[in-house]
C-alpha cells in the first residue's frame, strides 16, 4: 500500500487541522477511502509537526468536503498549481472577497471562486 500523500504545511498554525481518523470518522468512511481521495486530489493533506491533517476549513456542517472543493482543487491542479500553492491562494485574505477564497467556499459565492481558480489556471 502506498503512503499517505501530503504537503508540506504552508498553512499557519492557527488554522485547524483534522487527523486522519477524525476525517474519517466525520465522512463515515474506512480510513483507506480517506486516502484515496487525498491520492486523487479531491482533498489536500499536511503534515504538521509529526502529524498528517487535512484543514477543517474544507469541511462543512456535515462533515464532508465543501461541495465545489474537489473542482476546484482540479482546476488549480490543471493549472499548474502544486498543493502548497493551492493552500497558500485558499488562505490568503482577498480584499474583494471579503475574507479567504477558503470562507467564501463555505457561503454563496462558493461558485465566484471557482471562477476565479478559472481565470487564474489558464
Amino acid at each position: 500500500m502506498s503512503a499517505i500523500p501530503y504537503c508540506d504545511d504552508v498553512l499557519d498554525r492557527s488554522i485547524p487541522l483534522l487527523q486522519m481518523a477524525d476525517v474519517s470518522k466525520q465522512m463515515r468512511l474506512v480510513v483507506t477511502h480517506v486516502h484515496q481521495l487525498l491520492r486523487e486530489h479531491k482533498l489536500i493533506a499536511v503534515r504538521r509537526d509529526t502529524v498528517i491533517g487535512v484543514p477543517e476549513a474544507f469541511f462543512g456542517d456535515d462533515g464532508q468536503p465543501l461541495r465545489l472543493l474537489p473542482g476546484l482543487i482540479h482546476v488549480l491542479r490543471d493549472g499548474g498549481f502544486q498543493d502548497e500553492e493551492i493552500l497558500r491562494w485558499l488562505f490568503t485574505e482577498d480584499e474583494s472577497l471579503s475574507g479567504t477564497p477558503i470562507e467564501t467556499m463555505h457561503t454563496d459565492h462558493a461558485r465566484e471562486v471557482v471562477r476565479r481558480a478559472q481565470s487564474m489556471a489558464f
